[in-house]
């Protein structure tokens, strides 16, 4: 293929509208930044320099800019085949006879998606609002946690008290366990999650203190201080969802790649 080919055809953002075709060659470059996103975002999550991805894609930084206009673009075109197979996952978790055989199946199979994908659970609370088909299949997901909770409490045997709040902190301190475990004991993550499994079970009906509100759950997720006039204060600390801003970037590029704008934390209650 030469490096100036024909146009590729028509391209589509994720669920914008048509965009134009991309000659062969950025086509290729396309291709080679997701790839690399990828590859970077799984080994080191979401916070991540973009050079560090232009690096491992070879590519300079202005073409990934103009492939990706913000950082929210990038991370949504490159998840998009993750969080549309994690909204698999919940379809066949809801077509099981059991709901409470499906429900910790899909608990297993989130923990086990997150360990292999350090950004996995960043993205399933995140928004982006221009980003048609990630969202959707995010949605898709949501939905159906949201019924397979209804029927494996249905059951009796998933406790009453149990909120979609619930799973979003089994991702975060989950992804704890994996951090505090890898290299060393990279499988501890199944015992934490079978742990968790039991504590969900109807069988455990302690009362619980009240869940967080999806307000506080979308400051956690994004490493956030608190509000002003809430208790408690301090610096963010690095995590999945947002970066504090690096002196050595130009301040137009840091404004384009945070998370904020059209990539936004939301949990997944966030509906």
């Amino acid at each position: 293929m030469s490096a100036a080919g024909p146009p590729t055809g028509p391209q589509t953002g994720p669920g914008g509208p048509a965009r134009p075709a991309l000659r062969a060659d950025a086509e290729r470059n396309r291709r080679r930044i997701l790839s690399a996103a990828r590859q970077v975002f799984a080994e080191r999550g979401l916070d991540v320099p973009v050079e560090a991805i232009a690096r491992r894609a070879g590519v300079g930084v202005a073409t990934l800019y103009r492939r990706f206009p913000t950082r929210g673009d990038l991370i949504a075109a490159a998840f998009l085949d993750k969080i549309a197979g994690y909204a698999d996952a919940v379809s066949r978790a809801l077509a099981d006879p059991d709901p409470w055989a499906g429900f910790c199946g899909l608990i297993e199979q989130l923990c086990a998606m997150q360990a292999a994908d350090r950004g996995f659970a960043c993205v399933l609370n995140m928004t982006f609002p221009l980003a048609g088909d990630f969202q959707a299949e995010r949605d898709r997901a949501y939905q159906g946690v949201t019924e397979l909770i209804r029927a494996a409490q249905a059951t009796g045997r998933l406790r009453a008290d149990f909120v979609p709040e619930d799973l979003a902190m089994l991702l975060m301190a989950n992804a704890g366990v994996l951090d505090g475990t890898a290299g060393a004991a990279p499988g501890s993550w199944r015992r934490f999650a079978a742990y968790m499994i039991q504590a969900f079970s109807a069988v455990s009906t302690a009362p619980l203190p009240p869940p967080p509100t999806p307000a506080a759950m979308h400051r956690a997720l994004l490493r956030l201080p608190p509000p002003p006039g809430h208790p408690g204060s301090g610096h963010p600390a690095d995590g999945c969802g947002a970066s504090r801003p690096r002196p050595d970037r130009p301040a137009a590029a840091r404004a384009a790649h945070r998370p904020a704008g059209n990539a936004r934390v939301s949990p997944l209650l966030d509906h």
